[in-house]
């Protein structure tokens, strides 16, 4: 203990030592927290092998379409009632903290979506793991930083630490861990948080390739692309945008419904677990992750005409909305890398009907180019799906139409879809503030450091005479009035409204307080939200508020203080 002490204060102080800059010391917990990541996403590979292995022995009896309602359900209440913490897909918690709680997780967080996503994917449901891992890792980084009491800001590195050598380890992908971390949870490219976060991402996968080899995901064919490839891609796009929009709607339809069902979670986490136990049966291709059949499809070896392939692409998005929707513990990466496929097989055997011969390619590069187009889309993150494919896959020769199919669906589906899957919900909520905006602005600061607090308050029974002599040792212009009977607030006055009164010595004696305030004033409660009350400001042309809890005056909130404040914090954020 002694030695973790000393190590903590040198923590603290090499900041100091090395010319105020942090940047090395970032990128040595960097590489410890992405080997950190990459051992979790080991253990969760492990665990989903084990649990497939488990459930395996059971999949010929008749009753195994309950297998995944019984995951799904295990899942439920381990998260809820032995872990206590809410289910989620995991990603959108994490932006949440980064964006609302400076990057703080609960330790619990480090393990809890391993063993449930484990429990919900190895049993049948149809979810991926890399959400889970995200969070996992990302708790890993922040727990990190809260060990060693870094700040706010490095423990929002380390946080995005941890997702980048999360998904580089799950997917032994580490630019597409670098790529996703910054474009999707921290939100912004600054040498602070890319390099640190590069050094995790490298960390992450080289961890998991020491414990499981060196093997991209899935192997595919040499395709030769062709010009009429690159043009096919745009219309590609059109159709990968079309099956992100239904599934994000299906998603939202069906956690709407579930949440009219009364049941408890776990009840009915084990109701759509079971749905999907029973399309299952008819169509087990849409069981679990279904990395072996997007393996088949990008080989091109995948049995079956358009109107099958058809049928999975509807049966994968619904199977995934009644897992999710209804309780089950996972991400979408898998899901929308097999509905991508999907998509991708389902198009070029469309056209390969129609037009005979046009496309001079194997269908499994179109089975290759629906995955990035359904990432691109589903994430709005175009980046993150090029860089992503193209190292799970090995399939560089692809990059052209890979962009192309990228962005055009990345396009369409914010027409439509105005906010990914991930932020919708934070944004609706008002908890997704973009770095270095106004609201992430106002949100890092508190009303409580920003009350004046030197204003002379007045009782309202006071006379305007003695009120005068007030007003000759202030400086300020206006005065909170209180019930000296109660100590309530009880309204406020200001100078230029009772100018008249203040010269004129006849009514001195005969006018009190009470009788001139403005007892209707607006006034802010000091847990209020910064950015509604500036707005309020500026809707009633307010320079300044009174500060009232429990009908106690605190102090007055002014605009002048609040612009200043902002002021600092605006250069604070914007300092690499």
């Amino acid at each position: 203990m002694a030695a973790y002490s000393k190590f903590k204060r040198w923590v603290g102080a090499s900041p100091q030592w090395l010319g105020g800059d942090d940047r090395l010391l970032l990128i040595a917990f960097g590489a410890l927290v992405g080997s950190c990541c990459g051992v979790a996403a080991v253990v969760l590979n492990a665990g989903l092998h084990a649990m497939e292995g488990l459930f395996a022995g059971y999949r010929s009896f008749w009753w195994a379409f309950l297998l995944p309602g019984i995951g799904a359900a295990l899942s439920s209440v381990f998260l809820e009632k032995i872990i206590r913490e809410g289910a989620g897909h995991g990603v959108p918690e994490v932006v949440y903290s980064v964006s609302r709680h400076g990057g703080l997780l609960r330790m619990r967080s480090m393990f809890s979506r391993l063993v449930s996503s484990s429990l919900t994917i190895g049993s049948g449901g149809s979810a991926g793991p890399e959400a889970p891992v995200v969070m996992s890792g990302s708790a890993i980084g922040s727990n990190i930083a809260r060990m060693f009491s870094l700040n706010e800001r490095q423990r929002i590195a380390l946080v995005g630490c941890g997702s980048a050598g999360a998904v580089a380890g799950i997917f032994n992908a580490p630019i597409a861990g670098l790529v996703f971390t910054i474009e999707v949870i921290v939100g912004e490219w600054t040498a602070r948080h890319v390099v640190p976060i590069a050094v995790a991402s490298v960390a992450g996968a080289q961890i998991s390739r020491l414990l499981q080899g060196n093997q991209i995901p899935f192997t595919h064919l040499h395709f030769d692309v062709a010009i009429s490839t690159t043009i096919a891609a745009g219309g590609l796009a059109i159709v990968t945008a079309a099956a992100c929009i239904m599934l994000t709607r299906a998603l939202r339809q069906s956690h709407h419904l579930s949440g009219k069902v009364p049941l408890p979670l776990w009840g009915r986490a084990a109701i759509g677990g079971c749905l999907v136990g029973i399309i299952g049966i008819f169509l087990p291709q849409v069981l679990g992750e279904g990395y072996h059949v997007i393996q088949k499809m990008v080989e091109g070896s995948f049995p079956g005409g358009f109107a099958l392939v058809l049928i999975l692409l509807l049966a994968k998005i619904a199977a995934t909305s009644l897992t999710l929707g209804w309780g089950g513990s996972g991400g979408i990466f898998a899901p929308c890398l097999v509905v991508g496929s999907f998509s991708g097989l389902m198009y070029y055997r469309g056209i390969d009907a129609l037009l005979p011969g046009i496309l001079q390619v194997n269908e499994g590069c179109f089975a290759l180019l629906g995955m990035a187009g359904m990432i691109s889309g589903m994430l709005q993150a175009p980046l993150t799906a090029i860089f992503l494919i193209v190292e799970i896959t090995g399939g560089y020769e692809t990059i052209l139409p890979l962009i192309l199919v990228s962005v055009i669906s990345t396009t369409i589906c914010h027409i439509f879809e105005p906010a990914s899957f991930y932020f919708r919900d934070l944004i609706e909520k008002g908890h997704y503030l973009r770095p270095r905006t106004d609201a992430r602005v106002l949100a890092d600061l508190q009303i409580s450091e920003l009350i004046e607090k030197d204003c002379i308050t007045v009782p309202k029974n006071m006379s305007m005479g003695d009120f005068v002599k007030v007003v000759q040792q202030s400086r300020r212009n206006y005065f909170p009035v209180l019930d000296e009977a109660t100590g309530e607030f009880a309204g406020m006055i200001h100078l230029d409204d009772i100018r008249p009164y203040l010269l004129d010595t006849l009514l001195h004696d005969t006018v009190f307080l009470e009788q001139i305030m403005s007892a209707g004033v607006e006034t802010v409660d000091i847990d209020d939200d910064l950015a509604e009350v500036l707005d309020r400001m500026d809707d009633t042309g307010s320079f300044s508020m009174p500060v009232v809890t429990n009908r106690r005056f605190v102090g007055m909130l002014s605009k002048a203080t609040l612009l200043d404040k902002y002021r600092k914090e605006l250069m604070l954020q914007t300092t690499d």
